[in-house]
């Protein structure tokens, strides 16, 4: 098993803690894992992104030119890297940022309005979660629990007010991802 990821936004956005929480959740399981941010100029409106492996195995490079599934929470990050997607892959894409849509034959797209859902759950911050439910609703790269348990840990003492919306955004994220 080897999951190759690439979570993409506006930088604030979140895409990299998705990826982060992704990598923490994997290392919780056991598995093999690399995290590689790239956010040097796109920073402050720019695209960030991360690149993200999971794998049974041990990583042999961070670097992900072909991912397996994108994690797109805006639309020059699904423009950017959508294309790349490996053939049977999965895009999951933030529709209230992706006006222009995507087409591409051979993957499974998920449009979910993310910035939406995640206002409803109660805070904007908490798009990127919605992110993480929608991909765990399609994929089996790491167990829900394992996610929501790296987020206890980190956020517990830092940030409690905003741990139940989150969880609240990974559920729903969940829930839509499987429609």
């Amino acid at each position: 098993m080897k999951y190759e990821m690439i979570c993409s936004g506006f930088g604030g956005q979140g895409a990299l803690t998705v990826g982060k929480f992704l990598a923490l959740a994997g290392m919780n399981e056991g598995k093999h894992v690399s995290w590689l941010p790239s956010y040097g100029p796109e920073m402050r409106g720019g695209t960030a992104n991360v690149s993200t492996v999971i794998s049974d195995r041990p990583v042999a490079s961070p670097l992900v030119t072909t991912p397996d599934i994108l994690v797109a929470l805006n639309q020059p990050s699904l423009d950017k890297f959508g294309p790349d997607v490996r053939e049977g892959g999965l895009i999951i894409a933030n529709s209230d940022l992706c006006p222009g849509g995507f087409e591409r034959e051979g993957v499974d797209i998920v449009f979910l309005p993310m910035n939406t859902i995640a206002k409803e759950c109660g805070s904007i911050k908490v798009t990127n979660m919605v992110s993480i439910g929608a991909l765990l609703s399609r994929s089996d790269v790491v167990k829900i629990e394992s996610v929501k348990n790296a987020l206890q840990e980190l956020l517990a003492e830092k940030k409690p007010a905003l741990l139940e919306a989150n969880f609240k955004a990974i559920d729903e994220g969940l829930a839509r991802g499987k429609a």
